[in-house]
């Protein structure tokens, strides 16, 4: 069972959901990631086998997919391991199909949704760990039920896995209640450094090589800082700007699908969702800002709107 690189809750969650789904028919089933389980989702992982690239790769296994639109996201390591996939589940509308069998529902709110329907339609039984995993996937992919991703069945369907042992209370406290004293001071560099584009629609903050060092975070700490960019009043684009060694990784949030953020993502190496999409432009920042101003200001032109 992979999932794609810096792995999320959505992706941990549909992997524990799927492999212990699985490991109860006699599978004997493995997660596998690039990276280790971030320290917010090690709660929800119970007793799943999770593996990373550094602990070494059973070649041989049967690869099935979650939450992953490319199979560049999975890492050059399982990419290479597992040349063929054989099932790719995920809900990103810019998934590639690349598996062998695709099940892409592009309007699920998240990854576990799909499973988690498949699961209840089918009749397939749940432990507590199941249904907690399968809820933090919904919970954390639609922003705690706050994007427009969100439906009156993506509540139907949490309240029913409510019913096989998921506790919202005990996973918000996991998510949101142990933040790190590194990750406060990574957020404050981030706030620091807001630059506002294209009259104010597009708020961009950064985070330089240096911050790694001065605060002793790491890379999972950027998780939900780009929301900060999005939720100012005015703001349409928030845009999280990470370096590494010089190399660039980015997030776009909007507010409104219209913006279709991951094919704005999708110029830079990049793609996601209508409203929440990653990329990595593979080159510095110097050479990097230019071409995305450019790219943001001609996107608003499409959408009707002159800005400077």
């Amino acid at each position: 069972m992979i999932g794609h690189v810096r792995p999320d809750g959505d992706c941990i969650g549909s992997q524990v959901a799927l492999a212990r789904a699985l490991r109860a028919h006699g599978l004997d089933v493995v997660c596998y990631n690039h990276h280790r389980v971030p320290p917010n989702c090690a709660a929800f992982v119970g007793d799943t086998p999770f593996r990373c690239d550094e602990d070494g790769v059973e070649a041989d296994r049967v690869a099935v997919s979650v939450d992953c639109a490319d199979r560049k996201r999975l890492g050059p390591v399982l990419q290479e391991s597992f040349p063929e996939v054989y099932l790719n589940v995920d809900h990103h509308i810019s998934n590639r199909c690349y598996g062998k069998k695709n099940l892409i529902i592009g309007e699920a709110s998240a990854t576990g949704e799909i499973l988690a329907g498949l699961f209840l339609d089918n009749g397939i039984a749940m432990d507590a760990v199941t249904a907690q995993a399968l809820y933090v996937g919904i919970a954390t992919d639609t922003g705690q039920f706050r994007f427009s991703s969100t439906t009156r069945r993506t509540f139907d369907i949490c309240h029913r896995l409510m019913e096989f042992g998921a506790d919202p209370a005990g996973a918000a406290m996991e998510l949101y209640e142990k933040e790190s004293p590194a990750k406060l001071a990574l957020l404050q560099r981030f706030l620091a450094s807001f630059t506002f584009l294209c009259d104010g629609k597009v708020c961009l903050g950064r985070i330089d090589d240096e911050a790694w060092s001065a605060t002793g975070a790491s890379k999972e700490d950027t998780e939900g800082l780009v929301d900060y960019a999005r939720a100012i009043d005015g703001v349409e684009i928030g845009i999280l700007l990470e370096e590494h060694d010089g190399a660039l990784k980015g997030s776009f949030r909007a507010k409104d699908p219209v913006h279709r953020v991951d094919q704005l993502a999708a110029q830079f190496n990049g793609g996601g969702h209508a409203c929440a999409a990653g990329f990595n432009p593979g080159e510095p920042m110097e050479s990097f800002y230019p071409r995305l101003e450019t790219a943001l200001q001609d996107h608003f032109l499409r959408l009707g709107k002159t800005v400077s």
